[in-house]
């Protein structure tokens, strides 16, 4: 009896999912958009690739096209070692890379204000002269000679330097000085980090976070004269 009061109570409910009008909701659709498919990249990077200029991650919205395309490339290819980075591109086609650069490049989105930390005077100004004048008794040419005088990049592959973590930018140096982060020859980056002593390191981070963006942060067009190293285009 117990067995056939339950098929019983199983049938009506059968019969009560079968009426009119109590059809189960239809299956949420998501949007098979580019937009969608980079949701993976936001918890390291950011909503739409903005991150805070707080940590370690770069902001990567706003980007000139050809330096992401090229770094997405890095990253697949192991010139830059990421294992978390690697994993999410190491499948993908140069293609489609492309359109992942493309679509976060054309991202117009605002920034953070700089983040206000004390720094002894004389770490920023020895930051501020390397980025604006260079030191030509290290050979090095001033960061704005490449990156442009505003420091937002200059298209379609140096990157601006500008909205950038600290902790981030001095990893990035260190990475190339040490090898862990490698271009195409000539590998100018990688020339330049190992001529730039730690506290030179740090000093150049401290003044580039501190600095706020200009009003149109978008890369230059190009730069006035030509660059003073040469460089292979993946490393820029």
């Amino acid at each position: 009896m117990r067995v056939a009061a339950r098929h019983l109570a199983l049938g009506l409910l059968l019969a009560a999912s079968l009426r009119p009008g109590l059809a189960a909701p239809p299956p949420h659709r998501v949007p098979d958009t580019l937009a969608q498919r980079v949701q993976a990249c936001t918890p390291c990077h950011g909503a739409q690739g903005v991150a805070t200029r707080d940590g370690y991650f770069p902001r990567i919205a706003g980007k000139p096209d050809g330096y992401l395309y090229r770094q997405l490339l890095n990253f697949r290819d192991g010139r830059r070692q990421n294992p978390a980075m690697a994993r999410l591109v190491e499948n993908l086609t140069d293609a489609y890379l492309q359109e992942i650069a493309a679509h976060f490049a054309a991202l117009d989105l605002p920034h953070e204000p700089p983040p206000m930390r004390a720094a002894p005077a004389a770490e920023s100004a020895r930051g501020a002269q390397i980025v604006r004048q260079g030191d030509a008794a290290r050979r090095l040419p001033a960061c704005a000679a490449c990156h442009g005088a505003a420091m937002t990049g200059v298209a379609p592959d140096v990157p601006g330097l500008l909205g950038l973590p600290r902790d981030y930018l001095i990893a990035q140096l260190g990475a190339w000085r040490t090898g862990l982060r490698r271009a195409h020859a000539p590998d100018c980056m990688a020339d330049i980090a190992r001529r730039l002593p730690e506290p030179d390191i740090a000093a150049v981070a401290t003044y580039l976070s501190q600095q706020p963006m200009p009003r149109d942060p978008r890369p230059a067009k190009a730069l006035p004269e030509p660059m003073p190293l040469a460089c292979g285009v993946a490393a820029r």
